[in-house]
């Protein structure tokens, strides 16, 4: 899609960029903000180095993603069967515009979704190794902000999202200050292939990845900022802090259906595949595990959510 958009802009000048959409929409518009982005394996691939030319103003119409704030483009390249982030400070928005308007009109699933991403973003930059007390400020913002809007959905049912809107919208973007600094990790990349492959809306996925990821890191150990974290979800969710994981799950379900991974028709061979993928593709983001996990690690959860 990119390379066909940059057939179509060939010989053509313009100085300003503006991207007006999802997530998708948002990652797109950084690269045209670039002197130079096609072909796009080969920027993504480092061939050659981002330098940016054009002034680019982004303008979310999703509460997720974030990417108004971050310095990150994520594509789906379809050669290899997964996403891939590229992150350069070029890619930063000159300006990031915010107008909850503009989400209100999202369906009920794509906002759920787009949330859900919102709040693993908060939650994944906060256990990173990378953060900061700056970071942290954000990432903590954006869990209690999603969290205590999910329980006034669940409470209200979907037409309630609407009204709080602009709540959900400013944590997709403190959630993308976080990450932006501190990063996200292995829910993001064992996500990207059942994305890929699958086509499950990228925030459904990061969903179904979660609970597996966190048990992980639990059952290995090492990690004593896994339990501040249970104390923040349990604090949020009123619950006991061994209860957090699983009462955030339960209440993440009630707006998301959860789905097994062999749901999507794959195999178990398929599973050893996005394995391999991710092992691949992924380093970016396993450095940021607040536990580092191994090739096994990963197979043993997909299996865990087959």
């Amino acid at each position: 899609m990119i390379d066909s958009i940059s057939d179509d802009l060939s010989g053509k000048r313009f100085s300003r960029v503006f991207g007006i959409g999802g997530g998708t929409v948002l990652d797109a518009a950084k690269l045209f903000a670039l002197k130079k982005h096609y072909p796009v394996c080969s920027l993504f691939s480092g061939e050659f180095s981002c330098e940016k030319d054009k002034r680019l103003v982004l303008v979310p119409t999703t509460c997720g993603t974030g990417s108004e704030v971050t310095n990150i483009s994520i594509l789906e390249l379809t050669k290899l069967g997964t996403k891939k982030g590229l992150a350069d400070n070029s890619l930063y928005a000159d300006e990031a515009v915010l107008i909850p308007e503009l989400c209100r009109s999202l369906p009920f699933e794509a906002f759920a979704a787009s949330s859900a991403d919102a709040l693993v973003h908060a939650i994944e930059s906060y256990l990173s190794p990378k953060a900061t007390l700056f970071s942290e400020t954000f990432s903590i913002s954006a869990m209690r902000s999603i969290i205590s809007g999910y329980r006034y959905v669940a409470e209200r049912g979907e037409d309630a999202g609407q009204d709080i809107m602009e709540v959900f919208l400013t944590a997709s973007a403190q959630a993308g200050i976080a990450f932006g600094n501190a990063g996200c990790a292995a829910v993001h990349a064992l996500s990207y292939p059942l994305g890929a492959v699958c086509h499950c809306p990228h925030g459904k996925s990061n969903y179904i990845m979660l609970n597996g990821v966190l048990n992980k890191y639990a059952e290995k150990g090492g990690c004593k900022k896994l339990e501040t974290l249970k104390g923040i979800l349990s604090e949020c969710l009123e619950c006991k802090s061994g209860d957090a994981f699983t009462a955030l799950d339960e209440l993440m379900g009630r707006l998301l259906k959860k789905q097994s991974l062999s749901s999507f028709g794959l195999s178990e061979s398929d599973l050893l595949s996005f394995t391999k993928s991710v092992t691949a593709n992924q380093q970016r983001l396993l450095a940021n595990d607040p536990v580092a996990l191994t090739a096994e690690d990963i197979l043993d959860i997909y299996k865990k959510l087959y």
